[in-house]
């Protein structure tokens, strides 16, 4: 494994143990982070799209993004540090917009999900993109295990948005198309009878 997968694996896990460390300080304050979540249409509070991915309204909630945000997280780690911190910068962007522009004026929105639907819909588009043996097998792993996200998308229980997760996922697709492919390494030249090979692929 290069330095550049484990750097980006070792970062998602870093990410989450921040995202648990910032909401046990949000209990501690009496909630009080919950209020840099994304308030729709508020130009005063945009940049909150940055800062609600890593928010959670309580440890429920939070747990039940810990384990798909880790998995999938290292999942598009394993490309490499700098097309993880690309991939992941994208969706944020895309998802934190499409909830600032759609969602409901008197909501308030947090959490990683659009981060996890971003991940699923990057690792989903990734292998038909690279067209990889490794890309391609994560890919029907990630829709065997993760398929039924897809559903995540659509309108369904009160209180869940439904928002941050399409435009996670559609941010997710973004960065899958936008990212450069990853680049073949040239095959080995020698002397007399000596053939070609391909070495590993390093990350982006």
């Amino acid at each position: 494994m290069t330095q550049s997968r484990i750097r980006g694996i070792l970062t998602v896990i870093g990410l989450t143990a921040v995202m648990w460390i910032l909401e046990f300080l949000d209990v501690l304050f009496g909630n009080a982070l919950d209020t840099y979540g994304i308030q729709p249409r508020d130009i005063n509070e945009l940049g909150d799209i940055f800062l609600a991915p890593f928010l959670h309204f309580g440890f429920q909630h939070l747990i039940a993004n810990t384990l798909p945000l880790l998995v999938l997280g290292a999942l598009v780690a394993f490309s490499g540090l700098g097309r993880f911190a690309a991939a992941s910068l994208i969706i944020i962007i895309v998802s934190g917009l499409g909830v600032w522009f759609i969602s409901p004026a008197s909501s308030t929105t947090l959490g990683a999900s659009g981060l996890v639907f971003g991940y699923f819909g990057y690792l989903v588009l990734r292998g038909f993109v690279e067209r990889k043996t490794s890309d391609i097998v994560i890919m029907i792993c990630v829709l065997i295990f993760y398929g039924t996200m897809i559903f995540g998308v659509l309108p369904a229980n009160e209180g869940v948005s439904w928002q941050a997760h399409l435009f996670g996922f559609l941010g997710g697709l973004l960065a899958a198309y936008l990212l450069p492919k990853r680049q073949r390494p040239a095959p080995l030249t020698g002397g007399y009878g000596a053939s070609g090979s391909y070495g590993g692929y390093g990350g982006y």
